[in-house]
């Protein structure tokens, strides 16, 4: 962060491209990073649930930090039962805040949309069991679908399992 002023010259430092406001979001929304606030509530979510731990959010060797304990066990026994993840569509864009659906079940959230992608809150076993049914995912009448970040290390929605 710096002031306006100066980014001109970071950029030119750095062999940057400064863009926009728009371009800067649909650049973060197809990369699958969310963003508080618009794809989660703060305080309503544990960060595994916002790919913190796939993104370096969290320090694992650091201790003392409200949560910790909780935060930890998620990680070691790898058990997010939700997530944000990266979802495409065509057509109208739903709009922020829009349920998710599977067969008409609540399965998630729809979260910031750009261009055609946008990033959702899904119980990734609901999400995985809809697409394995061969049951569409639905929001704001759009269909949606999955698309796995180059990052994430988690076990994705309609990905086969290992054995085992």
């Amino acid at each position: 962060m710096l002031p306006p002023h100066l980014a001109k010259e970071a950029a030119a430092d750095l062999d940057a491209e400064l863009v926009d406001a728009a371009a800067y979001e649909a650049h973060r929304i197809a990369l699958g990073v969310p963003r508080g606030g618009l794809d989660f509530i703060y305080g309503d979510v544990f960060p595994h649930e916002t790919d913190m731990d796939q993104l370096n959010g969290v320090d694992f060797e650091k201790g003392c930090y409200v949560g910790q304990e909780v935060v930890s066990r998620i990680e070691h026994r790898g058990s997010a039962r939700s997530r944000v993840v990266p979802v495409a569509f065509e057509g109208f864009a739903p709009d922020p805040g829009a349920p998710v659906t599977a067969a008409d079940k609540s399965i998630g959230t729809f979260g910031s949309r750009a261009d055609g992608r946008a990033l959702a809150l899904l119980r990734l076993d609901r999400a995985g069991d809809a697409l394995a049914a061969g049951t569409p995912l639905v929001a704001g009448g759009a269909t949606l679908r999955l698309v796995k970040p180059d990052w994430a290390r988690f076990a994705f929605p309609g990905e086969a399992r290992a054995a085992e």
